[in-house]
C-alpha cells in the first residue's frame, strides 16, 4: 500500500554544534547533558527507509523526538539550540527523497519560536513545523503565542503536536509519565486550543495530534456538554468543542482497532492519518494495522488522501 507514515523520529547531526550540554559519542549518537539519548536506530535515517519499505509506504514526516526539546533552556540559550536541531535534522535527511522534515519550534519561548518560524518559514525541504504538547510548553491560549499562530495562520501550515513530557510525580512508576501522562498532555493542550478560541481564530493551521488524539476521543462529549449547559467558566465558543475537533487531524497510534473507530467518528473520516512512532517501541511495524479491518479502500484514503490534505498538498490523482 502507497502513502505516508505521518509520524516518524530521527536524531539530528549535531556533530557541527558547539553548545554547553552538547556532544556526540562515537557512534554519533547524541548526550544532551551527558545522557545518550537513543535508541540507536534514530541515528540511522537507512532504517526509517527500511521501515518504510516493510509497511508498502512511500514517505515519512520527520521529527526530533521529545528529548531533544530541551524545554528549560533559557531564550538566548533555545534560539542556538532550536537553529543546531533543525539544520541538524536537515542535514539528516538531505538527499533522502522519502524523508521530510517537520521544523521544530519552542513553545516555551514564543518570541524564540517565531523567529525560528521567520528563518525556515520559506525553505519548502520542510512538510510543516512541530511543537509540544505539554511539558514546560506553557498554555497554547496564552497571549505570548499570537504572533506565531497568526503567522502560521496566514501562512496555511502544518503544525504537528507532539506531547513533551509530563511533570505529574504521581506518574513515575510503572511508565506511566509514557502511557499515561503523554496521552493526557496532548489532551490538555487541545482544550487549551479548543477552550481558548485558537481553533476557531486560525482555521488555516493544520493540527496533526499523534497517538490518536490522546484522550480527546473519551472526552470531548463530556467538553460539549459543559459548552451546552454553560458551566462556569467556559466561554460561548463558535464552533462548538464537538465541531472545533472536527478541524484537527489524527493519527491512528491507538493500539486498538475499536479506538480508531471512535476516533473516527469524533475527528472524521476524512482526518485519520497513519502514524508509527518510529522508532520507539511504543511505536509499531505496522501503521496500517489499526484501519485495515475497515476495508482496504479507506486504508488507501487514510495513507494517501488524508495524508496529502494535511500536509495541505493536492490529494493524488486530482
Amino acid at each position: 500500500m502507497s502513502g505516508i507514515d505521518m509520524h516518524a523520529h530521527l536524531a539530528p547531526d549535531l556533530r557541527p554544534a558547539d553548545l554547553p550540554g552538547v556532544a556526540v559519542d562515537g557512534d554519533g549518537a547524541a548526550l544532551l547533558d551527558g545522557k545518550r539519548v537513543g535508541p540507536t536506530d534514530l541515528y540511522h535515517p537507512d532504517r526509517l527507509e527500511d521501515h518504510l519499505d516493510r509497511a508498502g509506504l512511500d514517505e515519512a514526516i520527520v521529527s526530533v523526538p521529545p528529548p531533544f526539546y530541551r524545554q528549560r533552556l533559557s531564550g538566548p540559550e533555545a534560539a542556538a539550540w532550536v537553529r543546531a536541531v533543525n539544520d541538524g535534522l536537515l542535514a539528516v535527511v538531505a538527499d533522502r527523497l522519502r524523508l521530510t522534515p517537520l521544523a521544530y519550534l519552542p513553545f516555551e519561548h514564543p518570541e524564540v519560536a517565531l523567529a525560528e518560524y521567520d528563518r525556515i518559514a520559506a525553505d519548502d525541504r520542510w512538510a510543516g513545523v512541530v511543537g509540544a504538547a505539554g511539558g514546560d510548553a506553557g498554555p497554547l491560549d496564552g497571549p505570548a503565542l499570537r504572533p506565531l499562530w497568526q503567522r502560521l495562520d496566514a501562512d496555511r501550515r502544518t503544525l504537528q503536536l507532539h506531547p513533551a513530557h509530563s511533570a505529574d510525580p504521581r506518574l513515575e512508576p510503572y511508565y506511566l509519565a509514557n502511557l499515561l501522562g503523554n496521552p493526557v498532555e496532548t489532551t490538555v493542550a487541545v482544550a487549551q486550543l479548543v477552550f481558548g478560541g485558537v481553533l476557531g481564530g486560525h482555521p488555516g493551521i493544520r493540527f496533526v495530534l499523534v497517538h490518536c488524539g490522546g484522550c480527546v476521543p473519551t472526552v470531548v462529549g463530556r467538553w460539549e456538554r459543559g459548552h451546552t449547559t454553560t458551566r462556569p467558566g467556559v466561554p460561548v465558543l463558535s464552533p462548538t468543542p464537538a465541531e472545533a475537533v472536527r478541524t484537527l487531524y489524527v493519527d491512528n497510534l491507538a493500539h486498538d482497532p475499536a479506538v480508531v473507530d471512535l476516533a473516527v467518528s469524533v475527528f472524521g473520516a476524512d482526518r485519520l492519518v497513519l502514524g508509527s512512532d518510529w522508532p520507539f517501541p511504543m511505536g509499531t511495524a505496522d501503521p496500517a494495522a489499526t484501519v485495515t479491518h475497515r476495508g482496504g479502500d479507506y486504508a488507501r484514503q487514510v495513507a494517501t488522501d488524508n495524508a496529502a490534505r494535511a500536509l495541505g498538498r493536492a490529494p493524488a490523482g486530482r
